[in-house]
């Protein structure tokens, strides 16, 4: 056989040789052939019946757009998807549909609880369905059960889990986002409130001295300037005043100390009018910068008041004067000054002088207060630079604790709608599309495929049987090998000859071969059809 073998390696695929064992060994590879596919499809029936119920979910978007109101749960429906079925998987809910629905009833005393859930784990299958980019747009959820109507009641019950699950784990993550936000937005506002303090407390302690109140400032000190300066006008005008007075007074008591003649008197009128026309002409002079009501042109107009009066009581002394005797007007000195400490013009005069001295004094005074006013203002504006600096470095921190807690408010109201979103069901939900089936054939075994198995199972056996045959006969049976067994050439030949006997047992041979070969096809055609109709 080996030589056989070699020679058909090296002369190529030899028709004959087949051909001649298959009419030598068909019997020995039909039977095993028809042997080994009746094995397997026999087994199909004797294998107890699964049956599979499937239900198709979709995932279904909100119905709210995204523009008004965004979710505030994770958008990855395939982890979503996982965690859920991973809860739904566990012991608790699986051994609630058990003992539910009575499942495993007939192998309770062989399995155990952990036995019948890990079971139950592997009879569950979820499939996704995805789209062209990848995303999962629907699932399937699988169950398979010895029986038909408790496979359909436990996908159902399964499917219900995975509805209720999702709406539970959807609304569960969207409140603790909201809860997360509102607690961020807390620790926010009170940080917020806390740089409020501090930029209110540094506002309270540098009153006046803030970049706020820089042009405040700035116009109150040239204020306090312009009033320093009419002050101090007002200061040399009051001295200027007293100066007048003072030398009024003197040519008063000059005038009215000395011995008396109508030259004396005309000299006392002169300096008068004289005074009375600088006074005028400085009156006309600040009238046309300053209006009436101004304090330097009131006390000119009070001034000129006085003179003029001074002037009518000095007329009306020396006319007074001109009727009386020489002795009278030649009196002691002692006595006319005891009597010009009398006249109405030097108490006049002398209450002038005090007047003119408060006044003196409180110009001074306000020139004193304003001027420490002033130095306070530009005290503030020196500080200001440093009060600015400090203040931005508050502020800085402040508007960032301001800018955090409004975007955290916002995210927390967007959140918050969601959340509302999401308990009235309006969010991203599963919805059945397939109900959960019932089944009508087993999905294990099939039994088609069974057959099919069966039917590759016995044309290895025949085949395994025929050559281990034909390994096992070292007979010859054509002329190529035998040539190759003999050292010389052959001469001649015997031809084969055969008895009727032989012949009727070679027809009868090849008809069973026909027969056998012809039933097995039958039979394998008709298991087929059965395993088709009945499933």
């Amino acid at each position: 056989m080996p030589q056989m073998f070699n020679q058909e390696s090296a002369n190529g695929f030899d028709f004959e040789r087949y051909l001649s064992i298959a009419r030598r060994r068909h019997l020995y590879f039909l039977v095993p052939l028809f042997l080994g596919w009746l094995a397997v499809w026999g087994a199909s029936w004797v294998l107890p019946a699964r049956y599979k119920s499937t239900t198709l979910i979709l995932v279904e978007q909100p119905s709210m757009p995204r523009d008004y109101v965004k979710p505030n749960v994770n958008d990855d429906v395939q982890g979503r998807l996982q965690n859920i079925t991973q809860q739904i998987l566990s012991r608790t809910r699986l051994l609630h549909i058990i003992e539910e629905l009575n499942l495993y009833s007939n192998e309770h005393r062989h399995l155990s609880v952990d036995e019948m859930i890990e079971r139950m784990r592997k009879d569950i299958v979820v499939e996704l369905v995805t789209d062209a980019d990848k995303r999962v747009t629907a699932f399937k959820v699988n169950y398979t059960a010895p029986e038909a109507l408790l496979a359909q009641q436990a996908t159902s019950k399964l499917t219900n889990l995975f509805i209720n699950e999702n709406l539970e784990v959807r609304q569960q993550q969207s409140e603790g986002t909201t809860r997360f936000l509102e607690e961020q937005l807390e620790s926010a506002r009170q940080n917020l409130a806390g740089q409020e303090g501090k930029v209110r407390e540094f506002k309270a302690q540098h009153v006046g001295e803030l970049p706020a109140q820089l042009e405040s400032n700035l116009q109150i000190l040239g204020g306090l300037q312009s009033q320093l300066q009419t002050e101090e006008r007002a200061l040399d005008t009051a001295k200027q005043q007293q100066v007048y007075l003072e030398t009024l007074l003197r040519e008063y008591r000059t005038l009215h100390g000395a011995t008396k003649s109508p030259e004396g008197s005309a000299m006392g009128l002169t300096a008068i009018d004289q005074e009375l026309d600088k006074l005028k002409a400085q009156s006309a002079d600040l009238s046309a910068r300053y209006k009436d009501q101004f304090p330097e042109v009131r006390k000119l107009k009070q001034q000129i008041a006085a003179m003029e009066r001074m002037r009518e009581q000095v007329l009306a002394d020396q006319q007074s004067k001109g009727s009386t005797t020489t002795d009278s007007a030649m009196a002691g000195s002692g006595d006319n000054m005891a009597a010009l400490k009398d006249q109405p013009q030097v108490l006049q005069l002398q209450g002038q002088l005090r007047a003119n001295a408060v006044e003196i004094k409180n110009h001074q005074q306000m020139i004193a207060d304003l001027k420490s006013k002033i130095g306070g203002y530009q005290g503030r504006l020196n500080e200001e630079p440093v009060r600015e600096q400090q203040l931005a470095d508050l502020t800085r921190g402040y508007d960032q604790s301001k800018a955090t807690y409004d975007e955290l408010l916002k995210k927390k109201n967007e959140s918050a709608m969601a959340t509302s979103m999401e308990l009235l069901q309006q969010g991203e939900r599963f919805r059945i599309i397939d109900p959960p089936s019932l089944p009508t054939k087993p999905s294990f075994p099939d039994r088609v495929k069974f057959g099919g198995i069966g039917l590759l199972a016995g044309l290895a056996l025949g085949l395994l049987v025929v050559g281990s045959l034909e390994v096992m006969d070292d007979r010859v049976y054509n002329e190529p090998d035998l040539k190759g067994l003999l050292p010389v050439a052959i001469i001649s030949e015997i031809p084969v000859m055969t008895t009727p006997a032989d012949d009727r047992a070679e027809q009868k041979r090849l008809r069973l071969g026909w027969v056998t070969a012809i039933l097995a096809f039958i039979a394998i055609l008709a298991g087929s059809a059965i395993s088709y109709w009945k499933g």
